[in-house]
């Protein structure tokens, strides 16, 4: 469906509906956009991760059993 035709039928809706479709499409575009910023983020800092021993120092524990103390 062309932009222009779906714009057609958004507008033929009761204004109810035609105002579900712009919040639901305004919450994808604001996930999809998060998404991209974290994976983005994620990506910048992937080699950083790797060599610096000053950001990983605690993964060296991930795997020791945890105790909570009471």
């Amino acid at each position: 469906m062309r932009t222009t035709e779906l714009i057609k039928e958004i507008q033929n809706l009761p204004l109810q509906k035609r105002i579900y479709v712009i919040e639901k499409t305004i919450h994808l575009i604001r996930k999809q956009e998060d998404s991209a910023q974290m994976r983005n983020a994620a990506d910048a800092l992937f080699s950083d991760y790797k060599s610096d021993k000053e950001l990983t120092i605690f993964t060296d524990i991930d795997f020791e059993n945890f105790y909570e103390a009471r």
